[in-house]
């Protein structure tokens, strides 16, 4: 449990990072609205992404994270109701009378 205790602490701080590089820039104003700023906020966002991935890679991370796999849908074996294709187009086949070459 100590390595998420650690993911959890680590995802505390880049969020108060993020929080405090915004309220930098808003209240510095127009004169630090220059490329430096822009570099720390790019920086941030990019360390905040980074950190999301590392932790949905992380094993046992908590379900939820965006890189999470999705769950496997099982096809039964047995053919479709034929019902269910009923006034459907044929795809460029042409009429029903006629075959593909």
């Amino acid at each position: 449990m100590a390595l998420q205790d650690d993911l959890t602490a680590v995802q505390r701080c880049v969020d108060e990072l993020v929080r405090t590089v915004d309220k930098l820039t808003q209240h510095a104003g127009a004169e630090m609205q220059g490329i430096d700023v822009r570099r720390v906020r790019t920086d941030t966002d990019h360390l905040r992404e980074s950190f999301a991935l590392l932790r949905a890679t992380t094993p046992g991370a908590p379900p939820g994270q965006p890189q999470e796999r999705p769950d496997l849908v099982r096809i039964p074996d047995k053919p479709y109701d034929n019902s269910l294709w009923t006034d459907s187009d044929d795809e460029g086949l042409g009429a029903k009378d006629r075959h593909a070459p």
